[in-house]
């Protein structure tokens, strides 16, 4: 008999048959067994032990121990969340004491790190956007496209890449959906499927639900910068160069009428602030949008926002209306968001009678373009006019033209600054006052190394510079070497 037998027979214990190394089912022993002796009292010691380290729970209890921790949360709280007494600082530290509480009666075993993730999740969630709030505070992030519960892109440095965040389900997409929504008066169901709205900060917002979103709700957000970019900025971005941001200055002190053209997602909005910044204080702005976004640095501002239908299909204000309205508001300047309608008609006509110095945006390829597709916008307010007598409405009373593009190394370039000079015939005749150098090629990182570059031609509302006393520099207009026309 071994000694580990006699020791098990000294306890009372059977002993242990062992089978053969070769033996089918038999296991060789990982490391040797120490025998055990006796203390004094003749009690053999048992085992020691290490206090077992806390259980890591799976993804899938995590996610259960929210759901749970939230509905005991909503259960404790209750319509305290919309207790308009409260101040944003007073609800969030209610929630977040209250969450404390409901955490600590979990059983569930936590590490620290996951419980502060809890924590911060569910106050997410009651609070503020879900898994949508982490990427909302990264500044490098300029969109958030949700396809659906389980499927988030991110638009990061001009680059689009798919994000690890998800919500829960589809009913959660929707409460985030419909809490933001909810916040600036706007509503969201089977009846109304898709709605444009606005964040706090000014982020532009677009959902689309089923039965329109097939293949759940969908969701896209515009961020804006917290911190309204500067002319400087977006010098440093390459989007344009100090002699055209010089020139732009004077366009907009000389009370020039300019219209921002590009595609979808190519700045237009944020050059728009830009320009705004240069009308100077103590003129009367009257800003017109469909959701509002643009970030005004001057104190007399009026923003008017349109209104959609209510459930009835009653009280729309259009930006239409708001543009005739905004004609018996003494502005000095009329800024509209953007014309996508019968308002262009409206806000052409303010140009041409004594409102000088409006700006707008309008999504168009190129300065051509952005005229041939006024002259369209014009024709939806269901006017029958001649066509000649658009373009001369037109070419009165523009006086700029501003394009923007998104090029393929996903930069924002100021392509060219357009002068709008007049009719010739039938056409509408432009003249380059800078253009985009292509010729300088792409660099090693794919970047483009090009810039607006003068054309050297000296547009004729610099006259109007002269009379009013504002002076360019000489560089403004300055050919680079080998780029002259």
């Amino acid at each position: 008999m071994t000694l580990s037998d006699r020791l098990r027979a000294a306890r009372g214990e059977a002993p242990v048959q062992e089978a053969a190394p070769d033996a089918p089912g038999a296991t060789l022993p990982v490391k040797p067994v120490v025998a055990a002796t006796p203390s004094s009292t003749g009690v053999y010691p048992s085992a020691p032990t290490t206090p077992a380290a806390p259980a890591i729970p799976e993804p899938d209890a995590l996610i259960s121990l929210k759901d749970r921790a939230s509905a005991a949360l909503f259960e404790r709280v209750g319509a305290r969340l919309n207790n308009p007494s409260l101040t944003e600082e007073q609800l969030h530290a209610l929630v977040r004491t209250e969450l404390n509480k409901v955490v600590e009666d979990e059983t569930v075993p936590l590490t620290a790190e996951q419980r502060q993730r809890l924590i911060s999740d569910i106050q997410d969630d009651v609070l503020g956007h879900g898994p949508l709030e982490r990427l909302l505070a990264d500044p490098t992030i300029t969109e958030i496209m949700v396809n659906g519960p389980d499927m988030i892109y991110i638009e990061q440095r001009g680059r689009l890449t798919r994000s690890s965040a998800r919500f829960t389900s589809e009913e959660h997409l929707r409460q985030v959906i419909e809490r933001i929504v909810s916040r600036i008066g706007r509503r969201i169901d089977e009846s109304s499927p898709l709605v444009d709205a606005r964040l706090a900060d000014g982020s532009r917002v677009n959902a689309v639900i089923p039965p329109l979103a097939v293949n759940g709700s969908s969701l896209t957000i515009r961020k804006f910068s917290k911190d309204p970019f500067k002319v400087n900025d977006l010098i440093g971005f390459g989007t344009l160069t100090p002699e055209m941001a010089e020139l732009l200055r004077a366009c907009v002190e000389a009370r020039l009428n300019i219209i921002v053209s590009g595609g979808t997602g190519s700045g237009k909005t944020t050059l728009l602030n830009v320009l705004s910044s240069f009308i100077p204080e103590g003129e009367r702005i009257v800003t017109i949008e469909d959701a509002v976004e643009l970030q005004m640095q001057q104190d007399h501002v009026v923003r008017l926002e349109a209104r959609p239908a209510n459930i009835e299909g009653k009280g729309e204000i259009s930006i239409r209306d708001l543009v005739r309205n905004s004609l018996r508001m003494r502005p000095d300047r009329i800024v509209v968001g953007e014309v996508r309608g019968g308002e262009t008609l409206d806000m052409l006509q303010a140009m041409n009678t004594g409102h000088d110095g409006s700006l707008s945006t309008v999504h168009a390829n190129s300065p051509r373009d952005a005229v041939a597709r006024l002259e369209t916008l014009v024709l939806m307010a269901g006017m029958d006019l001649p066509l000649r007598a658009i373009r001369e409405q037109i070419a009165s009373a523009v006086d700029v033209i501003v394009q923007l593009t998104r090029l393929r190394d996903g930069t924002r370039r100021v392509t060219a600054v357009t002068e709008v000079q007049g009719m010739e015939g039938q056409t509408v005749t432009l003249q380059d006052a800078f253009l985009f150098d292509y010729s300088a090629g792409v660099g090693p990182d794919g970047k483009f190394l090009g810039k607006p570059v003068s054309t050297g031609v000296r547009p004729r509302f610099t006259d109007q510079f002269e009379e009013m006393g504002i002076r360019l520099s000489p560089r403004v207009f300055d050919v680079p070497t080998g780029k002259g026309r």
